[in-house]
């Protein structure tokens, strides 16, 4: 996407032109909405304290395998061929949670690298103890929100797929503003795929999915596609534990993909 760095600067740094910073706990979502730099997309409160072999496995591997994006990121677009040392295809995940699907994927596809973004630690411990066991050098983390991601690290027309799966559904409708996959967060999207490259949503809420279906649709720059297409990234996702629980609970997921065509106008 951009020049290589020179030699001897450090990975993190060359990735997004960020300086390493200590570790914030996990946010509080009021006073992160307070501040104004974290928006009330998908937070809610959680546990975030690792074990001793997930925090050994974190120092060890998180200045070079990810990101910390600060509180008022400036916009330097990523240069992902120095960060994952080759020139692939790049796929974003917003609110990865703790990767099980992340890393699947990324098994199944690994001349494509993935990015995965989430804001709460623990989640991204989880990933980044996962990619070490199996030994899987595709993945790259991001901690921080996914709207700040897309806004501030991602170069236009530079991504071949966005994947957002399960997005917290503010189920009360005072809270639908809160809801990440809204017109604007999809225009954004859109600007930040590559022609041909696809949007794959997911959720189990029917209401959430009704909006997003509507959202996707009403974009110009995309056309929904059939599961079945063929597409230049996978979207075939492993049934999680989370989805499992939805569907005991008796929640149909609703699968929602949309491609930015390759001979659109002005692209």
């Amino acid at each position: 996407m951009h020049a290589q760095p020179g030699v001897g600067m450090d990975p993190q740094a060359c990735a997004a032109g960020l300086t390493a910073s200590p570790e914030p706990p996990d946010p509080d979502p009021a006073e992160h909405r307070a501040r104004g730099y974290l928006p009330t997309t998908s937070l809610r409160s959680r546990r975030s304290a690792l074990s001793n072999a997930q925090r050994q496995t974190w120092e060890r591997l998180w200045p070079r395998l990810g990101i910390t994006l600060p509180g008022s990121p400036r916009a330097v677009p990523l240069d992902t061929r120095a960060w994952f040392g080759r020139d692939a295809p790049v796929v974003l995940e917003i609110g990865s949670g703790s990767g099980a699907a992340t890393l699947a994927m990324a098994q199944s596809e690994p001349d494509i690298d993935v990015i995965a973004v989430e804001v709460y630690r623990r989640g991204l411990a989880q990933l980044l103890s996962a990619i070490d066991g199996q030994k899987v050098s595709n993945i790259r983390l991001i901690r921080g929100n996914g709207l700040d991601v897309l806004a501030n690290l991602i170069a236009p027309e530079s991504l071949s797929g966005v994947r957002v799966f399960f997005p917290d559904p503010w189920p009360k409708a005072r809270h639908h503003k809160r809801r990440l996959l809204q017109p604007a967060t999809i225009a954004l999207i859109a600007d930040r795929l590559r022609p041909g490259g696809v949007l794959h949503a997911a959720t189990d809420h029917p209401g959430y999915a009704g909006d997003i279906a509507g959202a996707g649709d009403a974009e110009p720059r995309l056309c929904r596609v059939d599961p079945g297409a063929r597409l230049p990234i996978s979207v075939v996702r492993p049934t999680t534990k989370y989805e499992t629980k939805a569907q005991e609970a008796g929640s149909a997921v609703t699968e929602l993909i949309w491609q930015r065509p390759e001979n659109l106008e002005g692209s």
